[in-house]
């Protein structure tokens, strides 16, 4: 199979990567921003590495159809077409709001407000292939519709527009796998749609990003659907938990950082409350999967103080040793950083040029991640779980958490288990 392949990088250094299990890549949500995602993965089209698996929600769930969607030499192409659709030119108003500023020496003052005002755009007037406006929006506590009638922009649009850039068989019946996160809007509860599961169709990535109230619940075998990041808005978990015994390298592209600066107004408060929000959940679903990696290391450590006809017979022990015998995760991380003339509106501000500085820094992040080619190694599976990200790397090393003093103090339960009668087995 094509994950079980060693990748030849083309650029930077010619590196190969290691023989792992499963290659994945994770797609966070972020409007606007997932031109950052299409960067990314241009830097691992040049790199000639195929991901055997794709997960995404809300943004990121309609990346991973472009990329699935299309065969591996034509999936830049589908991606740039995608965003160039659902992007737009500045306007005759936004071109003078930027030139003069910077006529008179203000060029930062000029940037701002061109990203300003294509947000304000984006909010009056829709973007083309994706959203418009509705103009009649139900009154509350007037007359109760369906909810995939309640909202503030029709996204008919995005349908065509997905069919148009990825094709649904492909999905369905290609080697990638799919999955992408949506919440049940009746029961509350987050699920997965997998090509392995389901036969994927656009209105199951649709679901992903349907945001409320921004956007209508989509109705899925009569249930109806919002975007997965009401719940998650990492979908990492879902690879790593189907991967316990496997070698595992994913690309974790987040397009929020729980880094930044304090804010100074109520409209700082906005944008800090939305990073903070939606990348949070990177930084708990990192920390358990760690955690869980520091679990399996203590119980291989513990099952070799048991006796070997114990560890045959005994099914609690054998049970215990499928779970120590796990592969080994590696995650490189790829962050999307903020830019000095965004704010909140960052995630609805589609305009061509924020487009692309935000592809330019996805391309520019993941050469200098391969500009490290021992970060692509398998993990050593005592060690078990690894994360790399090029602007913490920077900044300095993180501090490692020690577990060599949990382990001693676990050992007497365990050979006491080990001296004990046989019948007790």
């Amino acid at each position: 199979m094509r994950h079980s392949q060693r990748n030849t990088l083309k650029q930077p250094n010619h590196l190969e990567l290691p023989s792992y299990d499963e290659i994945g890549l994770v797609l966070q949500g972020g409007g606007a921003l997932g031109s950052y995602q299409a960067g990314v993965y241009e830097g691992l089209a040049e790199a000639g590495v195929e991901p055997s698996w794709i997960s995404g929600i809300s943004i990121g769930a309609l990346n991973t159809a472009i990329i699935a969607g299309n065969a591996p030499e034509d999936r830049v192409e589908a991606l740039r077409g995608f965003w160039n659709t659902i992007c737009q030119p500045a306007d005759l108003l936004g071109h003078v709001g930027a030139l003069v500023p910077a006529a008179f020496g203000f060029p930062d003052v000029g940037r701002k407000w061109s990203s300003m005002w294509a947000a304000a755009r984006a909010l009056t007037e829709g973007q083309k292939g994706f959203f418009e406006p509705r103009f009649s929006v139900p009154i509350a506590g007037v007359a109760k519709k369906q909810p995939n009638e309640v909202s503030f922009y029709d996204t008919t649009a995005l349908r065509a527009t997905l069919v148009k850039y990825a094709n649904f068989d492909r999905i369905n019946d290609g080697d990638v796998r799919v999955s992408v996160g949506a919440v049940n809007v009746r029961t509350g509860n987050l699920v997965y749609f997998d090509n392995t599961q389901t036969r994927l169709e656009p209105e199951h990535f649709m679901a992903s990003g349907a945001l409320p109230p921004g956007f209508p619940a989509v109705e899925i075998d009569g249930e109806y659907y919002w975007d997965g990041g009401l719940v998650s808005n990492t979908p990492l978990t879902e690879i790593v938990k189907e991967c316990q015994h496997k070698d595992t390298l994913v690309f974790q592209v987040d397009l929020w950082s729980a880094g930044g600066t304090l804010p100074g107004d109520f409209l700082d408060i906005a944008e800090r409350t939305k990073d903070i929000q939606y990348s949070s959940r990177t930084r708990a679903i990192t920390a358990f999967v760690s955690q869980s990696q520091k679990h399996a290391r203590l119980i291989k450590e513990l099952l070799e103080h048991i006796p070997e006809k114990v560890r045959r017979t005994h099914p609690l022990v054998q049970q215990a040793q499928q779970v120590a015998d796990g592969g080994a995760v590696n995650v490189v991380h790829l962050i999307y950083k903020n830019k000095f003339f965004e704010g909140h509106y960052k995630d609805y501000e589609f305009s061509n040029d924020t487009m692309g500085e935000h592809w330019a820094s996805g391309l520019e992040d993941i050469r200098r991640s391969f500009g490290n080619p021992n970060w692509f190694d398998v993990p050593s599976h005592d060690l078990g779980f690894v994360t790399h990200d090029v602007h913490r790397h920077e900044a300095g090393p993180a501090p490692v958490s020690d577990t060599s003093e949990v382990v001693p103090k676990s050992l007497e339960l365990v050979d006491a288990m080990a001296n004990a009668p046989s019948d007790a087995h």
